[in-house]
């Protein structure tokens, strides 16, 4: 099976994320509590495309990313109040665990494995580079939905700078600010 660049084996998970009232809060007890880090902070940006439910949508979102060895910790915090699978689940259950991320070379294969088991597609993006991403609901059987995150040589150089950083890291300049996305 190959093997990211960042040590996490494509068809596995790699990612794990959480929704947050406050991400500069819950990234400095992530750091505290968990020893991730450091952040990668995108702290305001809509992807040019996403769809919930089958319908346009406009989800503002601050984005921070970072590595406790080889699993990456997401946090997001939604910005505005456009309909989204975030404010589903906080709605549900508060904020907290929302998607395990779910690593593909082929998107369209891994989406059609998760639709094949009877998971509805409830939320889909272009992110940064192109990449695109598909939440699956899957909180019937699990306690978070599942995120198929394509994996482009664009954002698998993201995700192993992001990891790389977390090696040896001293826990100085914890928040690392992005580049915002561009305007729409």
């Amino acid at each position: 099976m190959p093997v990211l660049n960042f040590g996490q084996p494509y068809d596995g998970v790699m990612q794990t994320a959480f929704i947050v009232e406050d991400i500069h809060k819950e990234m400095e007890r992530f750091t505290r509590l968990m020893g991730v880090g450091p952040w990668f902070l995108r702290e305001r940006g809509r992807f040019s495309v996403q769809t919930y439910r089958g319908e346009p949508t406009d989800v503002e979102l601050a984005i921070a990313m970072g590595f406790c060895g080889s699993m990456n910790y997401e946090l997001i915090q939604q910005l505005n109040d456009a309909p989204s699978v975030y404010m589903d689940v906080v709605k549900q259950r508060g904020y907290g665990l929302h998607h395990f991320g779910y690593v593909v070379e082929d998107y369209a294969a891994g989406c059609k494995e998760y639709a094949g088991q009877g998971f509805d597609l409830v939320y889909e993006a272009e992110v940064t580079g192109g990449a695109r991403v598909g939440y699956f609901d899957t909180l019937s059987v699990l306690p978070a939905m599942i995120e198929v995150i394509q994996m482009t040589p664009h954002s698998e150089a993201n995700f192993t700078r992001f990891q790389q950083a977390s090696v040896g890291w001293d826990g100085s300049d914890p928040v690392r600010l992005r580049e915002p996305l561009p305007p729409r």
